[in-house]
């Protein structure tokens, strides 16, 4: 693996983790004739308010179900980003959705609550990635900004031996050059930050992202207190 490589893979996964949530989106697709039916079922653990939904392409909406609720659209059924709330849909309730062309592909998928998101996003591109992250850092900094100091001060004393070697070969510390970042910087600039670096290194997707042998105990046991 290149140096620069090693580093946005560790960047990418330790940030992911913040993120990660004891429930959220658990999606299924299925082939239908003309069309692609996802069935997206809300395993947050509570009771959600709206749904959000991007693709990759215009879709037409050509059918909604809700199993457990109800959640109206907002807006048309013909776009890339849509919104449905002003209803409710129970914990364990799904929502329906058919649309086409059938080659159309979700890349963000998330539960809302009070106009918030809530739980774990489904996310199938580098964008929706840094969007998803950089929200997920910057409501956790303001919940508990002192555990999350702790788990990430555990997260590189865990991983040691890799950090120093990392930061050996960018002639700088890698933790004293991430933290200020984490625990400052508005979600936008999160996401551009992490933009940047994905551009640098000229990846598109996101299996071009993930890998390395990296403990990430201290952040997941962080997330489940």
């Amino acid at each position: 693996m290149e140096k620069k490589y090693a580093v946005l893979g560790v960047l990418v996964l330790m940030l992911a983790t913040t993120v990660a949530f004891a429930g959220g989106v658990d999606t299924a697709f299925y082939a239908g004739t003309g069309t692609t039916v996802g069935m997206f079922t809300n395993t947050v653990g509570t009771a959600v308010t709206g749904l959000h939904i991007e693709f990759d392409q215009e879709v037409t909406l050509v059918n909604k179900i809700e199993f457990g609720g109800y959640l109206p659209a907002l807006g048309e059924m013909t776009g890339t980003t849509f919104d449905f709330a002003g209803g409710s849909l129970v914990a364990g309730g799904s929502v329906e959705l058919d649309w086409q062309p059938a080659d159309a592909k979700p890349t963000l998928i998330q539960w809302l609550s009070g106009g918030m998101a809530t739980g774990t996003p489904y996310f199938a591109t580098v964008e929706a990635f840094g969007v998803i992250l950089s929200q997920g850092i910057v409501a956790m900094r303001e919940a508990h900004p002192d555990l999350l100091q702790a788990a990430f001060a555990q997260f590189f004393l865990d991983n040691q031996d890799f950090f120093t070697t990392v930061s050996q070969s960018l002639g700088m510390p890698l933790q004293e050059s991430l933290m200020p970042i984490i625990m400052s910087a508005p979600a936008e600039g999160i996401a551009n930050f992490f933009n940047t670096l994905v551009g640098m290194l000229g990846v598109t997707d996101l299996n071009g992202l993930m890998g390395g042998d990296v403990d990430f105990s201290a952040l997941l046991a962080l997330l489940g207190s």
